[in-house]
């Protein structure tokens, strides 16, 4: 390993590097990438396999030495460019390239090359510097796991080192939803704000054996007025995201999308989920499955948009982003086809911006390489996707709950295109995936505070003039 890094905020300096070189071997793949590897025979567990081990060598970095011990990692993005093979040695570096001073964070690019000095892969990560000791014990590196929640216990790990939001709790009026806003509360995810008709509330409490003693309580008298008043708070300045309880979702939106209620903005508000899906090598995300249900290419457009701000708040930047269909040809007899290609053209001529689009694309070429492959589809999207684009609310919605249901993925998600983000829980939802949710909000809200948008386009702007620089070079 060789390094020139600081631990401190202040003792870092642009510029910074650390680097760890390890020897990739046949051990590190899969039972059955390894037989097809033996064989030499392609295999897209083998590809995987790559990608997760140069993620975990990365993040073996950012842990150990740059920033170190200590850090948290609020997101990471790695492309996996070109594969290799076992026994090669491989270098990981990180490059401190910006300080962002309040709150205290890091941006670091990432790269990984062999011993040709060949780019395998590189990205970049967002993480919090270390704090003293006696402030916080250190944080044992995470590196990632195909077990099923694993990205979203990363995700809350690292938005617990962010200062909690304030959160209004839409009528909690019964155990699960009160509970899930309480755990959030007591993972430093927000500040909650109950909502909802008080004897009810206490009595949701006390059957899950709960104590309210310093948690505010606002009184309204039905689930309808709940969602007024807590649309009011927002409106008010007094809370920085919406936590949904035990009322109908539509009671819920109605109160958001009222002219008069003040949480409407020029974007259209629509659904993501983001789904940890243990078989995909990163973080997926499906929208809109929740809200527009036959939206037509203008709201389409807000839909592509919101996704692609929730993904760069992750720091996955820029995010590629498949319009999904059956087909990946335009063909008038399906209209998602044309609404996938003047989606691209929009993109092209700045109306949907920071992301990566291409569509028509059928599911298989979305998210497969080898299936893109197979058709000759020739894209920076087709097998890498990010975010995937349902063409109406039917198909996304069971799209999300078959991955969760036939695939063991776990799913959270937000209501973007309002004043605040929206956490639309469900009764079937787990504490993982309440929690997972609040995270999405606190991270999103924070970036969005920082003016997040702007500042990423500026980020991006100096990095691509600063260039690339390989490890050892």
């Amino acid at each position: 390993m060789r390094s020139r890094a600081r631990n401190s905020f202040d003792e870092l300096k642009l510029g910074d590097f650390a680097e760890i070189t390890r020897r990739f071997g046949q051990a590190e793949l899969p039972a059955s990438a390894a037989a097809s590897e033996a064989a030499g025979e392609g295999h897209a567990d083998h590809l995987v396999a790559q990608g997760a081990w140069l993620t975990a060598l990365v993040l073996e970095v950012i842990d150990a030495h740059l920033p170190g011990p200590g850090a948290g990692l609020i997101g990471h993005r790695l492309d996996f460019e070109r594969p290799f093979a076992p026994g090669e040695l491989v270098t990981a570096r990180v490059t401190l390239r910006e300080k962002v001073a309040a709150p205290q964070e890091l941006v670091l690019d990432c790269v990984c090359v062999d011993q040709a000095k060949r780019t395998l892969a590189r990205g970049r990560a967002r993480v919090i510097p270390p704090i003293p000791p006696s402030q916080s014990p250190a944080v044992a590196p995470n590196p990632p796991s195909p077990k099923v929640g694993s990205r979203y216990r990363e995700l809350i790990t690292a938005a617990k080192r962010l200062p909690p939001i304030r959160t209004a709790v839409v009528h909690p009026c019964d155990v699960a939803s009160l509970e899930g806003a309480l755990e959030a509360a007591e993972e430093g995810l927000i500040v909650p704000i109950l909502v909802g008709p008080e004897p009810r509330i206490r009595a949701a409490a006390e059957a899950a054996g709960r104590s309210l003693d310093g948690v505010e309580l606002v009184a309204a008298p039905h689930s309808h007025a709940a969602a007024e008043r807590a649309a009011a708070l927002t409106r008010e300045g007094g809370v920085e995201a919406l936590m949904k309880g035990a009322l109908h979702t539509d009671e819920l939106m109605a109160a958001a999308l009222d002219p008069a209620m003040g949480l409407r903005t020029e974007r259209r508000m629509s659904h993501v989920f983001a789904i940890d899906a243990p078989n995909y090598p990163k973080p997926l995300f499906i929208t809109d499955a929740a809200i527009n249900i036959y939206p037509d290419v203008e709201t389409k457009r807000d839909i592509v948009q919101n996704a692609i701000d929730l993904a760069r708040a992750l720091m996955i930047d820029p995010p590629k982003v498949a319009i999904l269909s059956a087909v990946e040809t335009v063909t008038p007899k399906i209209p998602s086809t044309i609404d996938a290609a003047a989606l691209c053209k929009m993109a092209d001529r700045g109306q949907i911006t920071g992301g990566i689009l291409d569509g028509p694309l059928a599911f298989d070429n979305a998210v497969s390489k080898e299936a893109a492959r197979a058709k000759g589809i020739v894209s920076a999207v087709a097998g890498d996707a990010d975010i995937l684009v349902a063409p109406d609310l039917e198909a996304g919605n069971m799209l999300a709950k078959q991955l969760v249901y036939l695939a063991d993925a776990g799913i959270a998600g937000l209501v973007l295109g309002a004043r605040v983000p929206i956490m639309l829980t469900s009764r079937a939802d787990g504490v993982l995936s309440r929690l997972a949710s609040a995270a999405l909000a606190q991270i999103f809200a924070h970036w969005r505070r920082r003016g997040g948008w702007r500042k990423t386009e500026i980020m991006v702007e100096a990095r691509e003039s600063q260039g690339d620089q390989a490890p050892g070079s």
